[in-house]
């Protein structure tokens, strides 16, 4: 690879293909979201379809807690194979195979065999279990193919803006679900089409951009040095014998391999911290909307009643979704776009988990009889521990792995610590959906593993704003 393109690509002026790739990488994270925090409400559905009979109309723990492990399990296993894979063969070839197995699991997932429940649930099951694995496995992917398109001086913004879909992608699956729940009410014997055309939907995203996304040219750090030459031409005012001139750095595969112990000194150090904060800090993040749901609907103004309807139940689940989307995890988001590359990742990272700390030990501590009668406060503090997590460690993980590590190990370790977050995910959903503990606890134990991420973050080696693609190799 030729050290004046990285040179150039270090210090191109921003321009419109930065943009069209923050959108054409930022449509795995939309999809990522939309699905995620889509469950949520159409588990609600499910309930009221297949469980009328049960208290509330809830499906029991252990059915709801293995649905949701089958996908997230399939996560870890997507961006591992393809972080890797990434490394191996390309990013340019897997993104459209990433984005072709992302429609087929949307569309499977509306298409569930039957219309019994152990059918519809085994079949839902599988179908997110695939969705996971492409969904998850384009993270590294979208993540290391923004930092090598990126200029140094805004190569964090740009990516921070490629996370930030994820923002967008909450908001649209929480409109989406509140309009179909409003369309089906006038007719609710069709709740079992509603659910699975809200999970349908979320192949649209993936159809609009698979045509930019098959038009993508490989990155500046692919192996095909001639191919990836000619390839930048289409993103940088300069020619192929302009690209080509100068010193060369090859890949030096042989200098050191994967888990070496040339790369545990080199990278141990950063792929500890960076899977140890992206673990701690997904324990959290994502039980959160399963908790949000949880506790603020039994609040006044949310309740569920014997009387409310499948729609209605989906309703009050959503529409609190949008809330918070549209005030806390979007703005975050937007915070996070402006501060990283002036504040630093690890500054913004740290600071995010003090204050989603604090927030949540004063929900925790006061939790048992206080918070019922103050739903409206309790809102409030929840929308602050989602501002802080986006504008705040949920960005710096994704953003940090795919700059810490040389082009040859790139998306192996943003996978690895990827998948580090998806075994928090885990413990956080599935111990979430244990009746043993009480929600006051647990909101207790969140603010300890705030604390910890904290203190992890202490762990890396150097801070990353304004590293030069070259210095990476």
């Amino acid at each position: 690879m030729s050290l004046r393109l990285f040179h150039r690509l270090d210090t191109a002026k921003t321009q419109y293909y930065h943009f069209k790739a923050v959108i054409v990488a930022g449509m795995g994270l939309f999809t990522d979201a939309y699905h995620l925090f889509s469950i949520a409400p159409t588990m609600r559905l499910l309930g009221h379809i297949y469980y009328d009979k049960s208290p509330g109309h809830r499906i029991p723990h252990k059915v709801e807690s293995a649905m949701l492990a089958v996908a997230l399990l399939g996560t870890a296993i997507g961006q591992l194979i393809f972080g890797r894979l990434g490394d191996l063969v390309g990013r340019r070839r897997l993104y459209g195979l990433a984005l072709i197995l992302m429609m087929a699991g949307s569309i499977g997932c509306g298409f569930s065999i039957g219309t019994s429940k152990g059918y519809v649930l085994a079949s839902l099951g599988f179908f997110r279990f695939l969705l996971g694995v492409a969904i998850r496995g384009d993270y590294p992917l979208s993540a290391t193919i923004m930092f090598e398109y990126a200029n140094k001086r805004m190569r964090g913004a740009f990516m921070a803006a490629v996370f930030s879909m994820q923002g967008f992608g909450i908001l649209a699956s929480s409109v989406v679900t509140t309009a179909v729940c409003k369309i089906f009410s006038r007719v609710p014997e069709e709740a079992d089409i509603a659910w699975r055309l809200i999970l349908m939907l979320g192949v649209i995203p993936a159809v609009m951009t698979f045509y930019w996304r098959m038009k993508m040219p490989e990155t500046a750090s692919g192996e095909n040095i001639l191919q990836a030459n000619q390839d930048m031409e289409l993103v940088l005012d300069m020619s192929h014998c302009q690209i080509a001139e100068g010193h060369f750095l090859q890949p030096s595969k042989s200098s050191y391999l994967l888990f070496s112990k040339q790369f545990i000194l080199r990278h141990g150090r950063n792929l500890l911290a960076c899977s140890t904060t992206w673990f701690l800090l997904d324990i959290v993040f994502y039980g959160y909307p399963l908790l949000q749901s949880k506790i603020y609907l039994k609040s006044q103004h949310g309740k569920d009643t014997n009387e409310d309807t499948a729609f209605d139940a989906a309703f009050k689940v959503a529409r609190l979704q949008v809330i918070v989307a549209c005030s806390a995890m979007i703005p975050g988001c937007i915070v996070a776009f402006f501060l990283i590359d002036r504040v630093g990742r690890l500054i913004i990272q740290a600071v995010g988990f003090v204050f989603m700390a604090i927030v949540y030990f004063s929900i925790g501590v006061p939790y048992d009889g206080y918070w019922e009668h103050h739903p409206k406060a309790l809102l409030i503090l929840f929308a602050l521990t989602s501002f802080f997590a986006n504008c705040g460690p949920n960005t710096a993980t994704f953003v940090l792995p795919a700059e810490l590590f040389p082009a040859r190990f790139r998306t192996t370790c943003h996978g690895i610590a990827g998948a580090a977050g998806k075994a928090g995910e885990i413990i956080g959903v599935v111990g979430l959906l244990m009746p043993s503990l009480g929600t006051g606890v647990t909101l207790i134990i969140w603010g300890g593993i705030c604390v910890m991420g904290m203190a992890a973050t202490s762990m890396f080696a150097k801070e990353t704003k304004g590293t030069s693609l070259d210095e990476n190799e």
